[in-house]
């Protein structure tokens, strides 16, 4: 691999397009996926194996239509024209935050239905307190967690429909390695792309054995 061909100052720029996009929407759907599912799983009301059902669907949507209902939202005569998002990096992410939250929510949802219940019912027997039973809810589904966000940012760092449609692959602004690999392929500099490629997975690859150093196991302390 030439690194002199890939780690010029456009190709340094896209990484870090590509880092800011994905860290944002994977720290956002994160959030908002988790704390969702822990909602669904709790809540109990009329249609809920709707909800459910309909998250479940949301977690297998085609990202292109992610992007195409985005872009109808953001461009200047939508109703969140006023936002001036259309063709920016905040709109990549708001469209990407709208891909993460439902797969997180859904496996999330899907492990506290089969942990939660169990983790109440011995916070009931130690007293604890609604903050105490949700901070445990979390610290023992800590591992199952770790792995949503996870996939939340491998799905963020290769999408490629949508960021195209509602960031425009636009150089030096909106482009990602995703849509540049793309673009490079349409040229025909098949070597670039491969080469740019291999950047993706060592970049991803790195994030994640940071991700797993920050994750090791560290004795449980009681917290009753």
């Amino acid at each position: 691999m030439n690194l002199s061909l890939v780690l010029t100052p456009e190709t340094l720029g896209i990484i870090g397009t590509t880092l800011r996009m994905a860290l944002a929407s994977t720290t956002i759907g994160s959030a908002l996926g988790i704390a969702l599912g822990l909602l669904l799983e709790k809540a109990r009301f009329p249609g809920k194996r709707i909800v459910v059902r309909l998250c479940r669907t949301l977690m297998g949507t085609p990202p292109v239509v992610v992007g195409l209902v985005v872009y109808l939202l953001l461009m200047r005569r939508g109703p969140l024209g006023f936002l001036g998002w259309i063709f920016t990096v905040s709109g990549m992410v708001f469209a990407q935050v709208l891909i993460i939250t439902p797969i997180v929510c859904g496996m999330v949802y899907s492990y506290a239905v089969r942990s939660a219940p169990q983790i109440r019912a011995f916070a009931v027997t130690m007293g604890a307190s609604p903050l105490q039973t949700r901070l445990l809810m979390l610290r023992e589904m800590r591992g199952e967690i770790y792995f949503s966000v996870i996939a939340a940012f491998g799905r963020a760092i290769s999408e490629v429909g949508a960021v195209m449609i509602v960031g425009g692959n636009i150089m030096g602004r909106t482009r990602v390695m995703t849509t540049a690999i793309t673009l490079m392929r349409n040229m025909g500099n098949y070597a670039q792309a491969i080469t740019l490629g291999i950047v993706l997975l060592l970049l991803a690859f790195l994030i994640q054995s940071l991700s797993d150093f920050l994750h090791k196991d560290r004795p449980a302390e009681e917290n009753f």
